[in-house]
């Protein structure tokens, strides 16, 4: 089994998104508000909260 503990990512919200840029403030949580630009699957992970965003055209059916 793997060890999750340590991985910020295994616990990440999917927030899916219209636009290639995208910003994060961390909502409840709060930290400074970070952009990110989508890679070229459409996708982008906060580097503090973990919020994994997905373009919507990205998105499985």
């Amino acid at each position: 089994m793997a060890n999750t503990e340590n991985n910020p990512r295994s616990e990440a919200l999917d927030v899916f998104v219209d636009t290639a840029r995208v910003s994060c403030d961390g909502g409840t949580s709060g930290h400074p508000k970070v952009y990110y630009d989508l890679n070229e699957d459409g996708e982008a992970w906060c580097f503090y909260c973990s919020r994994h965003f997905i373009r919507q055209s990205a998105k499985a059916d």
